[in-house]
């Protein structure tokens, strides 16, 4: 039997069997990063707004920067966080380090970016004229921000998508700021690394598996979700 059909054997039994541990990392995996994302269109959807529609001196430079940062290595993004909740660093005292909070602000400065730059490509593929005209037929600025939110439904979709799929999927940012300790801070993504390290191939193309069958099931709801409002 080859290494992926054991892989998927393994990925069935322990599905079937009720892995405790097994669930525990996946349900760990999605609460971390659902909150994550969450907080991430929180802060990412009003400063997309904000640079799709301001104008304002380095406009263009905020622009690019959060273009770089859509690209930034999550392991870079990780050790900025470690450094700044170590004991020695700014946020020690906090003691934070090797926990889900580290974990959900890693992944939330990783997300942000995405997020901010989806919105703000959506909000300026609308009519420059769209807020006025929605302000002269009597629209009150709740009222113009719902009906541009969506006029604009497929971008910040697109956002939450490519948010969620960033942080779901990365390695670097959740092994350094959460220790990838067993029963805490152990996700999908850290728990692969640390059985193949192992040898543990079958184990470990298990949770590969399911890692994908997670990220495919979430992304559908959200396509599905996506393609109703179209109709």
């Amino acid at each position: 039997m080859s290494d992926l059909a054991r892989g998927m054997a393994e990925a069935a039994r322990l599905l079937l069997s009720g892995d405790r541990e097994l669930y525990g990392i996946i349900l760990r995996s999605l609460m971390i990063s659902g909150l994550a994302t969450l907080l991430a269109m929180g802060v990412g959807v009003p400063l997309g707004y904000g640079l799709a529609r301001g104008r304002f001196p380095g406009r263009t430079l905020v622009l690019g920067a959060v273009n770089t940062g859509m690209g930034m290595p999550p392991v870079v993004v990780g050790l900025v966080v470690w450094l700044l909740l170590t004991r020695s660093g700014p946020l020690g005292s906090l003691d934070l380090v090797y926990t889900k909070q580290a974990m959900v602000a890693a992944q939330l400065l990783i997300a942000t970016p995405l997020v901010v730059g989806f919105t703000a490509a959506s909000i300026q593929a609308l009519p420059v004229q769209l807020p006025d005209l929605l302000r002269s037929l009597g629209a009150g600025r709740a009222q113009t921000l719902w009906t541009i939110s969506r006029e604009a439904r497929l971008g910040l979709l697109a956002a939450v998508m490519a948010g969620f799929g960033a942080i779901i999927s990365e390695v670097g940012a959740s092994m350094t700021v959460g220790g990838n300790l067993r029963g805490s801070t152990r996700v999908l993504t850290t728990a692969i690394v640390t059985e193949t390290s192992r040898g543990n191939l079958p184990l470990a193309l298990a949770l590969g598996l399911m890692l994908l069958v997670l990220s495919f099931a979430v992304n559908l709801l959200l396509t599905v979700l996506q393609q109703r409002r179209v109709g």
